[in-house]
């Protein structure tokens, strides 16, 4: 399936990258970057919350954009820097009469803000976000301390401009400490008419204080109707989401977009189809499968691998609680989970495996271990906790 176009890095600090051949960090492989995005959907409330404390002349000097990865923080962010930047101060200030209330963060397409943002040339907006590491050939792992100080030149460039001046960090919870720090400084003491949005799927990371100092815009996640439309946006010429790509996205167009893309559920389905053989584990098709995931160059296959088994490991839980998905995302699917969860006391366990191996693969990336010996680490973790299972439920029956 053909989808749009890669757009690539380019910085809104001092000194622009110029490089094409280097990734954004902020944008999902194969997908619209957000500030391309033509339309948000299935935000309303949280883009009503924003307009209702900007017509009423309160709006916060900093939001925390919170919610489910890829359902739209991002987009919703950069429709409220441009909106924000194309607005002169003296209309929300009332010195322009008394005008009537903003419906909407549209702005016309053809707005010359519109359009630096759209070429990060913008000279009020700051993007922070994850720099490319020249010696290692790769996106930094974090958001650096030397990328957040760059800020300290963009106010002072910026403040000639006049009017708003805003700063979208994306991620902000992959922040290191001392860049977290000084945006900490930043939100202590903000500059006039300095917006600041920080986009995060994991607000419970960043530093307390942050937090205390933001006012939050939650995104929740997208229907099944809207989640069709999204991508139809990202690529007019896709098919409607299957059942199963609609089942594992939950409601996130990132992730739509990424099953897609990387046969995402066919690779669920392999991977439904090998723990089926547990407390049995078929070890080759194991060794096969993790040694497949891990392939050099194949960066973005691993990922999906390690999103599976974690997506996998969540929907098993779930089952001992509420029941057997609606829909199954792969055959066999429920019955797999009514065998290795029948009950509340399984889906505990389930539910505390699946923590220890999210740390573990977080753990295992940033530090570089080995892919594949990771991959059959979570694998052979499995199947203990079904031999453990199903050891218990003898013991109960004898």
């Amino acid at each position: 399936m053909p989808w749009p176009k890669r757009f690539w890095y380019a910085s809104t600090g001092p000194a622009p990258m110029s490089d094409p051949e280097i990734p954004e960090a902020d944008r999902l492989n194969g997908a619209l970057h957000p500030r391309h995005t033509p339309a948000l959907l299935g935000q309303s409330a949280a883009e009503e919350t924003f307009l209702q404390a900007f017509n009423a002349g309160r709006v916060h000097h900093a939001w925390l954009i919170s919610g489910p990865a890829g359902v739209g923080k991002a987009t919703l962010s950069w429709r409220i820097a441009r909106f924000l930047l194309a607005t002169p101060v003296a209309q929300a200030d009332g010195l322009l009469g008394d005008p009537k209330p903003i419906a909407t963060l549209d702005i016309p397409a053809e707005h010359p803000v519109a359009r630096r943002v759209i070429a990060l040339s913008e000279p009020r907006l700051f993007l922070l976000r994850r720099p490319w590491d020249d010696k290692a050939k790769r996106l930094k792992q974090d958001i650096t301390v030397d990328e957040a100080r760059k800020l300290k030149g963009f106010f002072a460039l910026s403040a000639a401009e006049g009017g708003r001046r805003v700063v979208i960090i994306d991620t902000a919870n992959q922040m290191n400490i001392a860049a977290a720090n000084a945006v900490l400084k930043l939100l202590e003491e903000p500059p006039e008419n300095t917006t600041l949005l920080l986009i995060s799927d994991q607000p419970s990371a960043l530093l307390p204080t942050i937090r205390s100092r933001c006012r939050t815009l939650h995104c929740v996640p997208l229907g099944s109707d809207d989640l069709a439309f999204a991508l139809a946006a990202q690529d007019p010429e896709a098919d409607s989401p299957s059942a199963a790509v609609a089942a594992l996205a939950g409601g996130s167009v990132g992730a739509a977009v990424s099953l897609v893309m990387q046969d995402g559920v066919d690779l669920y389905r392999r991977l439904v189809t090998l723990i089926q053989t547990v407390p049995k584990l078929n070890r080759p098709d194991s060794i096969a499968l993790a040694d497949w995931a891990a392939a050099r160059g194949a960066e973005g296959r691993l990922d999906m691998t390690l999103n599976l088994i974690h997506l996998f490991l969540a929907r098993l839980a779930r089952s001992g609680v509420v029941g057997p998905p609606a829909i199954e995302a792969a055959e066999g699917e429920a019955a797999l989970f009514a065998r290795l969860c029948p009950a509340a006391g399984a889906a505990r366990a389930w539910a505390e495996l699946h923590q220890v191996l999210g740390a573990e693969a977080r753990h295992g990336r940033a530090v570089n271990l080995d892919p594949s010996a990771l991959i059959l680490d979570m694998i052979l973790k499995i199947n203990g906790t079904a031999t453990d299972l199903a050891s218990r439920e003898r013991h109960v029956s004898q």
